[in-house]
């Protein structure tokens, strides 16, 4: 007997119009093949009995109460059977409009896929809606099942019919089923045995099909891909290791190699892999979720890619082309914030341009729509406030597949298509409209520091610890105030309580947060003033955005924990440096920099 945990694995998604017979080709599917719990055929049947009902095989399936009252699937059922050659994870998903968000959640885990069709009803709009959401997730292993052919007594034209048409709508999508199969799933014919009744055809049945299918290419053989899903600390007993955890999506690592993280672009070498309670392992590969520690300590957050140097690496960027399904409430829209999710990175993310809108029933495109309505398929350009890290789908499927989170409801999903030229920013275009209509003082730059005695300065300090950059950032508020100048420290618990009362200060909202002080320092500065203020773990993405919105003025970053890049506007310490040597160079640097001596 074949051992079941060696058998090769293969996800498959169910999908079709409601009612076409998506759960009875299931339930035959799982009866046929010995894959139900002893007992459960008889149980269900034993339970229709009871209450004056036809036995029906969905029922295997339909456990929610919801369900069976309505006679529809509501969520997206998973269910397990095997043949000879390998198990298979089995999607049911649900088929009215109403429930989309769920089938397209479970058809991106799937590697193939049955669309069925009544051939009574013949071929439906959600028959050709499911049909292009199969493409857009990049789904290659389809076999059509003509389904019911007892209601149209096994007649073999009306089966012709359906495969002529449904085959001119599936070319036109670049999609090419494996076979058409005409069943009866309620009678069992052509799913797991070959028909009596349909003599006339010769193909495979579903079975024969399914275990037909190639698999992709093994994850292990792609490049290394690995979000960064945790950075776990370690302080006790002088044990000083950085952990930085995920799933490995694709490919392997081992010690010894370089690894890269993008956006950020920081490299370093494994230097261990580390595992709870597991003897020490050398190497991690597609499907483990572990970590590995550095050679070199370089600060580096959740949401980034970490790739292997020396394969093809992913992409950065923070506009790109994609095909998107919305399923949200309202509309998406221009000028609107929505969070992207795609791996572990969470941004925010706008709709810059609609390329065009498809409706999935008919193909007709449309070119001039202003928003994405319900059930669109858009082809469009989405921008993030900053870069992220991706593959395209036609690379990697699993790093290329987003979804896009409307409050708090999955709104959307769709691929990424191409990455676009580097375009202009979000803050530099913000900038730019507002220095455009910034009505600006009759004194000058110039006037202002020969009153002050002082160049107006935006001055960052940043590291792990708040309350060590809470207390260098006031010492130096009050040095800088003992030497006569016009110096202030906001700190970020009076942002929050005052003009950032409205965020959260959660991850989606730190952007938000860097925004309003780099216009908070833009006033300041403008006014004259030596600006201080704290951030924590300032990354270069951020300096950058802090550097354009305070234009035309300077920043200094003191970074106090060493965790930032060296580039020229950071003066970086080693975390075990005193409050008092960090003082003293700062001090030096700025009296270097001739801002806290000033002389025309």
């Amino acid at each position: 007997m074949v051992n079941l945990n060696e058998k090769e694995r293969m996800n498959i998604v169910i999908v079709g119009h409601v009612d076409h017979g998506k759960s009875t080709v299931i339930g035959r599917l799982l009866a046929d093949t010995n894959s139900l719990p002893e007992g459960k055929l008889e149980s269900v049947k034993k339970y229709c009995e009871r209450n004056s009902r036809p036995f029906e095989y969905a029922f295997l399936l339909d456990a929610l109460k919801e369900e069976q009252s309505q006679g529809i699937t509501i969520d997206t059922a998973r269910c397990f059977f095997k043949t000879n050659k390998r198990q298979y994870v089995i999607i049911d998903a649900p088929g009215h409009i109403e429930f989309l968000k769920n089938m397209v959640t479970g058809a991106s885990r799937a590697e193939a896929a049955a669309l069925v069709i009544d051939a009574k009803e013949g071929i439906k709009e959600n028959s050709k809606r499911h049909g292009y959401l199969l493409s857009m997730l990049g789904i290659k292993n389809i076999v059509i099942l003509v389904n019911k052919m007892d209601l149209v007594d096994y007649n073999k034209e009306k089966f012709l019919n359906i495969v002529d048409e449904f085959n001119v709508f599936l070319k036109n999508i670049n999609i090419n089923p494996k076979v058409y199969i005409p069943i009866s799933a309620i009678n069992g014919e052509n799913i797991a045995f070959k028909s009596e009744k349909m003599r006339w055809y010769e193909g495979p049945i579903f079975l024969e099909v399914i275990d037909s299918f190639e698999k992709e290419e093994s994850d292990e053989n792609k490049p290394f891909r690995m979000p960064v899903q945790d950075i776990y600390k370690f302080t006790e007993d002088n044990d000083d290791r950085r952990i930085i955890a995920g799933t490995v999506l694709t490919g392997e690592i081992k010690i010894g190699d370089d690894v890269i993280f993008y956006p950020s672009f920081k490299k370093a070498k494994i230097k261990t892999i580390e595992s709870f309670n597991e003897e020490k392992q050398f190497k991690l590969t597609a499907g483990m979720s572990k970590g590995f520690t550095l050679d070199t300590q370089i600060y580096i957050k959740r949401g980034e890619l970490a790739c292997k140097i020396g394969e093809k690496p992913s992409l950065v960027n923070h506009s790109f082309k994609v095909n998107l399904f919305w399923m949200g409430k309202n509309p998406m829209i221009y000028n609107k914030k929505y969070k992207l999710k795609i791996n572990t990175t969470k941004e925010i993310v706008m709709l810059e341009k609609i390329l065009n809108i498809i409706d999935a029933s008919d193909l007709t495109t449309e070119s001039n729509k202003q928003q994405i309505d319900k059930f669109d398929v858009a082809q469009c350009v989405l921008k993030t406030i900053r870069p992220i890290a991706f593959d395209l789908t036609s690379d990697n499927q699993k790093t290329g597949r987003f979804v896009i989170v409307d409050e708090y409801d999955i709104a959307g999903g769709g691929i990424i298509l191409e990455s676009l030229e580097q375009e202009k920013s979000i803050y530099d275009e913000q900038v730019n409209k507002r220095e455009f209509i910034w009505n600006k003082s009759q004194i000058s730059a110039i006037e202002r520091a020969n009153r002050f005695k002082q160049k107006p300065k935006f001055i960052v300090i940043t590291g792990t610890n708040n309350e060590k950059i809470d207390i260098i950032a006031r010492e130096l508020e009050k040095i800088l105030f003992s030497k006569g100048k016009n110096v202030y420290y906001l700190t970020l618990s009076q942002l929050l309580s005052g003009l950032e009362s409205d965020i959260n200060f959660s991850n989606f909202d730190r952007d938000e947060h860097i925004r309003r002080i780099g216009e908070l320092a833009r006033i300041i500065t403008d006014i004259g003033i030596i600006f201080i203020t704290g951030i924590s773990e300032l990354d270069d993405f951020e300096l950058e955005q802090l550097k354009i919105l305070n234009k035309p003025y300077e920043i200094i970053v003191i970074d106090i924990d060493g965790i930032s890049n060296k580039r020229e506007e950071i003066y970086s310490f080693s975390s075990d440096k005193s409050k008092e040597e960090i003082l003293k160079i700062v001090e030096n640097i700025l009296l270097e920099k001739n801002i806290v001596e000033y002389y025309i």
